[in-house]
């Protein structure tokens, strides 16, 4: 595994204000992740999994701290170029999939690639590639009303990578899928990492999901309590 280091965390706190309530959901992280790790966030519900998941996506903004993703200091980029940003270096996949019910598999694929100066051709063949790695290359024109929960959630897989991000950030993936889907999706995503050398984050609340990555790390009430090898 490369020593890089493509996210570092430090001080991160997040607060939420609700009318006279503030409510601190991190509190002082200190977090390094390295090129080609393959990291679980655990811990019970309101504990700032997911939460922690979108401040390194650039979804949200800390209230204090600092988050540095391949070399960028997140908080120094205004919200158009973060957003750029975002496009060119992270890839998120959802718990519940979100792809567009009136798309194909591969226009929902081509999606973020839409965003891009790419000629319709090399789209084309990005597109083909990515559901190829997902194993999906016989269903590129199915509509998601005609795939399975987890052929839906291959797809999403495929858009996460169509663009080679740097990292990708998975929010409970198998958490709406059935248990043979879900080792499917875990063992896509191992493949990704292991074959592929991507970088992974992932929230979940399965140890045995968990077990499939590198690295554990355990959040309680907004605190990183613990860190080991899955």
């Amino acid at each position: 595994m490369s020593q890089q280091v493509i996210v570092e965390v430090s001080g991160l706190e997040k607060t939420y204000k609700k009318e006279s309530f503030e409510v601190q959901v991190l509190q002082g992280i200190d977090l390094e992740i390295h090129s080609g790790e393959y990291v679980a966030l655990m811990g019970p519900s309101g504990s700032g999994k997911s939460t922690l998941l979108n401040l390194l996506a650039g979804i949200d903004k800390p209230t204090a701290g600092k988050i540095v993703v391949g070399g960028s200091d997140m908080s120094k980029l205004s919200d158009s170029k973060l957003a750029r940003w975002r496009h060119r270096h992270i890839g998120f996949i959802f718990q519940f999939y979100n792809l567009l019910p009136v798309l194909t598999a591969f226009e929902n694929v081509e999606l973020p690639l839409t965003l891009t100066r790419l000629s319709k051709a090399k789209r084309r063949q990005k597109v083909e590639t990515a559901l190829q790695v997902v194993g999906l290359a016989d269903r590129m024109d199915h509509y998601p009303r005609q795939l399975s929960g987890g052929q839906e959630q291959r797809v999403a897989i495929a858009r996460s990578i169509v663009t080679d991000p740097a990292l990708l950030l998975a929010d409970e993936p198998t958490g709406d899928l059935d248990s043979e889907s879900a080792g499917e999706i875990l063992d896509l995503l191992q493949q990704l990492n292991e074959d592929f050398g991507k970088t992974i984050v992932m929230v979940t609340h399965d140890p045995g999901a968990a077990r499939r990555a590198k690295r554990l790390v355990r959040l309680e009430k907004g605190l990183l309590v613990g860190a080991e090898a899955a």
